[in-house]
């Protein structure tokens, strides 16, 4: 085997399936808290409504942090690296546009989880979006305001 990054040889065999739910989850470069800024958080939250619109992924829940996001998603069509391709490409953009932040957003790679069939979904989306109070950032879900789920 080549001598690859990490990130790439994790990567190396991984399958997607249509249709299929995931759990992913990025992190901002050096897990800096561009989020804790509201407008640029919604920037990232505009990508998630955009990779719906355009069929990509059901967005299921998702929570979008400080210096990270989780996002619940059912893949329609292309592979988990489209996808988050086109999501960071876009909300860096988005981000550059908006504050003239001049260098890279988010750090290379994605962590993504594929659940079984017998996973309960909503004990998974609520794992998502709590994880503000689990942070420490809010007492109540509801004072979080970079968050939604399909059942609430």
């Amino acid at each position: 085997m080549p001598d690859l990054p990490t990130a790439h040889r994790l990567r190396i065999g991984h399958h997607t399936e249509a249709n299929r739910i995931y759990l992913l989850t990025t992190n901002t470069l050096h897990r800096a808290p561009v989020f804790k800024d509201f407008f640029l958080g919604r920037l990232v939250v505009d990508q998630f409504r955009n990779a719906q619109s355009l069929g990509l992924a059901n967005s299921l829940a998702w929570v979008v942090m400080p210096d990270h996001f989780h996002w619940l998603i059912e893949l329609q069509k292309g592979s988990l690296s489209e996808l988050m391709q086109k999501t960071k490409s876009m909300s860096t953009k988005a981000v550059k546009q908006a504050n003239g932040r001049g260098t890279s957003l988010w750090q290379r790679g994605f962590h993504d989880r594929a659940l079984r069939r017998e996973e309960d979904l909503v004990k998974v989306a609520r794992y998502v979006v709590a994880n503000p109070m689990r942070a420490g950032l809010v007492e109540k879900l509801g004072d979080y305001p970079l968050w939604d789920a399909v059942w609430v």
